[in-house]
């Protein structure tokens, strides 16, 4: 199954090679890592999307904890967190194209079906930028495909992730979510859910 993780790292040269390092060790891969600045200073965003049993989750979040440039970890759940990936799709669509000029107005009307955005029109291309679900941008990228087009170019960003604030049950039933998937519940301590019996993934250091 895919777990979510968000990391709080220090932004230092080779923190990036060192987290990727970590999940090698423990075997476990990663499907998408996106890196950016934080609301702290000096403090980067990781939010690191990888494939493993649900019971290596723990020991992924404490192993994490183990470096010593991580401030903070959490783990997020579709149930807990808004969800967005952004997506840019190059597709040909031009007088050399198999449909022709026509393409044009037919992938306007797909881009506008799923809400997406045209950001380049080239006179053998039409870029369109999509920010959704992971599913909504497969769906996209599907229906382009078995429509006919040829796809040029995709370039997706990954998952991020950000827990939902503080709600009430009436307002997580209007946004879909269980009242007991609350993100409102405190995050547990470093203390709290370090174990000690991980010492096979302690950073070497040089």
């Amino acid at each position: 199954m895919l777990h979510t993780f968000v990391a709080l790292v220090q932004d230092k040269p080779g923190v990036l090679t060192r987290v990727a390092s970590l999940f090698r060790r423990l075997n476990i891969n990663i499907v998408s890592l996106t890196v950016g600045e934080s609301e702290r200073p000096d403090t980067s965003r990781m939010t690191i999307v990888c494939e493993a049993p649900e019971h290596a989750a723990h020991r992924i979040r404490a192993s994490l904890y183990k470096l010593e440039i991580t401030v903070d970890v959490d783990e997020v759940g579709r149930s807990e967190a808004v969800i967005r990936e952004l997506c840019l799709i190059k597709v040909a669509a031009g007088p050399n194209s198999p449909l022709g000029l026509s393409s044009r107005s037919q992938i306007f009307e797909l881009a506008n079906v799923f809400k997406a955005r045209v950001v380049d029109l080239a006179p053998e291309s039409i870029m369109l930028e999509l920010t959704g679900s992971s599913s909504k941008i497969e769906g996209l990228v599907q229906v382009i495909t078995e429509s006919g087009y040829t796809i040029l170019e995709v370039s997706r960003t990954g998952r991020m992730a950000m827990r939902r604030g503080h709600h009430t049950s009436r307002v997580l039933k209007a946004l879909g979510t269980p009242a007991n998937g609350d993100a409102a519940a405190p995050i547990a301590s470093a203390d709290e859910i370090l174990p000690t019996e991980f010492d096979d993934v302690h950073e070497a250091e040089q």
